[in-house]
């Protein structure tokens, strides 16, 4: 399960048929699906019966299962939600290969880390070709909570309250300060946390899917308050003594997040320091 491109051949090296595919170690978030792309491949022209049968383990004891599923380019040939014999049989012409694809289905209810381990034996002519082994394991998903709009801080809070009573999934909270109406959420179970959510005052429920760590990273790494701003812009001051004061800067320093610049409107040219956050730039240097 290194993820490489696998190929298996008969154990005695001179069999009829191979099977051929990636068996990356995945992991989903509950409610979706892991799917590896498999193809059967003959080695020789003639019809062949063949049979695939799964080994399916889900780690312990209590540990809940996963939906398994074998499809090929016509539908579904097995699915472990309707059939109980793991195996399925068909025929194959030797002229061509088959493809197959093994998906399985994490629970909704699942939690972190619940596992299923898939074995793929491969039989033709009674005799076993080969075999291949899969893994996939649940991790949390990012869920987005609509909210009121400038209550976002007071939703997390009251979701928090309600996560801290017994086990609810529901491992981190964000609320960005310029994000209105909405509320990150950092959980498992989808189904727990939209019960959690209600009854909370102005959470309005969940938006339909997920999102990721990448699209909401640039909410978690705040942008330096001199960002976008260089030597030689001019600005204008919206904070302080100095409100509403017209001045170029002069120098930046990025590590107490400062800028010093110089009123236009002064008397005598005095440099003054003030936060990042305290102008907004007018025209920028050219």
């Amino acid at each position: 399960m290194n993820g490489q491109e696998a190929t298996l051949f008969p154990q005695n090296g001179n069999g009829p048929i191979t099977l051929s595919g990636e068996n990356t170690s995945q992991r989903v978030t509950a409610g979706s699906r892991a799917v590896w792309k498999l193809v059967l491949k003959p080695r020789q022209a003639g019809k062949l019966k063949v049979k695939v049968l799964l080994t399916i383990n889900y780690g312990t004891e209590d540990s809940p299962e996963w939906d398994v599923r074998i499809a090929d380019t016509s539908g579904t040939l097995w699915e472990s939600a309707k059939l109980t014999s793991p195996e399925v049989e068909f025929n194959m012409d030797g002229g061509g290969g088959k493809e197959l694809t093994l998906e399985a289905e994490s629970p909704r209810g699942a939690r972190i880390d619940d596992e299923v381990r898939i074995r793929m034996q491969v039989f033709t002519e009674g005799q076993e070709s080969g075999s291949m082994e899969f893994y996939a394991n649940t991790m949390q998903s990012i869920l987005i909570l609509k909210t009121s709009i400038g209550h976002e801080r007071a939703v997390a809070d009251g979701v928090a309250g309600k996560a801290k009573t017994g086990d609810k999934g529901i491992f981190a909270l964000l609320a960005p300060g310029k994000l209105d109406g909405y509320v990150f959420m950092e959980a498992m179970n989808t189904d727990l946390v939209r019960e959690t959510c209600r009854g909370v005052r102005k959470a309005k429920g969940l938006v339909d899917g997920e999102t990721n760590l990448a699209e909401i990273e640039h909410f978690l790494t705040p942008k330096p308050l001199v960002s976008g701003i260089s030597e030689g812009d001019v600005v204008e001051l919206v904070a302080g003594p100095f409100k509403g004061e017209k001045a170029r800067v002069q120098k930046i320093d990025e590590s107490k997040e400062e800028i010093t610049v110089e009123l236009f409107e002064a008397t005598v040219p005095i440099p003054v320091t003030v936060r990042g956050d305290s102008v907004r730039v007018l025209e920028k240097e050219r």
